[in-house]
């Protein structure tokens, strides 16, 4: 684990397991993904950001945000939150709490995001 990511975590050491059995489901799909990590957020990149792990708005020890770009908006109870920043791009908040929850519906939906996200890079290399 480098630097960046564990000093990320400082705010919730519990979280990191979590976070490592995304990022491990994420780059078995997909390992030339980018990788960025800010203040606030870690983002995926394929082309452009697709998904997006931070720290719940509420206090939640253990858990994370994970946030993905779609084309359409999910009908799910699982969904946290949802906007639609611009026409036919919305942004997806699904609360994950245990491993457990980083399952086929989760992943089905982070394969929708990847997907988007190649898209939308190749029509800005165009």
């Amino acid at each position: 684990m480098d630097i960046e990511t564990l000093a990320f975590f400082d705010r919730d050491p519990s979280a990191l397991p979590l976070y490592e059995a995304f990022r491990g489901e994420l780059l078995s799909r997909w390992p030339d993904s980018g990788i960025r990590i800010s203040k606030t957020q870690i983002s995926f990149t394929g082309g452009v950001g697709f998904a997006f792990v931070s720290f719940p708005p509420r206090k939640a020890p253990g858990a994370l945000l994970i946030s993905l770009g779609l084309r359409a908006p999910l009908h799910s109870p699982r969904v946290f939150a949802q906007t639609e920043p611009y026409p036919g791009r919305w942004t997806v908040h699904i609360l994950v709490h245990d491993r457990d929850e980083i399952d086929e519906e989760l992943l089905a939906w982070l394969d929708d995001a990847h997907e988007y996200a190649v898209e939308r890079g190749a029509r800005r290399r165009k």
